[in-house]
């Protein structure tokens, strides 16, 4: 199957990425300060007390981050958990069938979702909502994270289903399940 949107997808990837990197690179500084901190002790000095403040509130954010963008490229590489037991036995012709009801489902699930983080964003920002730990960072940002994430989620269904639709009108004795095509981006 190709999609059309895959570099936008690859953006999203890379996104997650960046994000992975980020909580790596935090808390990697964050050990090295307190094995500093560990060595001044055993020497006989005092401690530094240099720490970065809020790590584990950022990393969590950061790893949403790198959950939700990354959802369409996971998507579109067929890297998600699928239970196929059920659906591979199907003749071909039942089987576009259920896999546009099951891409109908997600699709309906993930834009209830993104909907829903969109009302909520909106309600951050009218109320000026911060995150309660450490740090107090407006909450509309990392939710927008999700959102985007979510909002790519929703156009690899719909490229998905699209196609799966247009060979259950045109070709069902032809589909062959998204898992095993090998193509992904479009020229």
């Amino acid at each position: 199957m190709t999609f059309r949107l895959a570099k936008l997808y690859t953006l999203g990837a890379w996104g997650a990425a960046v994000c992975m990197l980020a909580i790596c690179g935090l808390v990697t500084v964050q050990v090295v300060l307190r094995c500093l901190d560990g060595l001044l002790v055993l020497a006989g000095a005092e401690r530094t007390g240099w720490e970065i403040g809020g790590v584990s509130e950022i990393a969590a954010y950061l790893l949403v981050g790198a959950t939700f963008l990354s959802l369409a490229y996971t998507f579109v590489h067929h890297a998600h958990i699928r239970v196929t037991l059920v659906i591979s036995r199907l003749p071909a012709l039942a089987r576009v069938w259920v896999e546009s009801a099951c891409l109908a489902v997600a699709l309906t699930l993930a834009v209830v979702l993104g909907r829903g983080l969109i009302t909520l964003i909106g309600e951050s920002l009218e109320y000026g909502d911060l995150s309660s730990g450490l740090l107090a960072i407006p909450l509309w940002i990392p939710q927008s994270v999700l959102a985007i994430g979510v909002g790519l989620l929703c156009l690899a269904l719909i490229e998905a289903l699209i196609a799966t639709l247009h060979t259950a009108f045109t070709a069902p004795s032809h589909y062959i399940a998204p898992e095993q095509h090998e193509e992904v981006g479009g020229e």
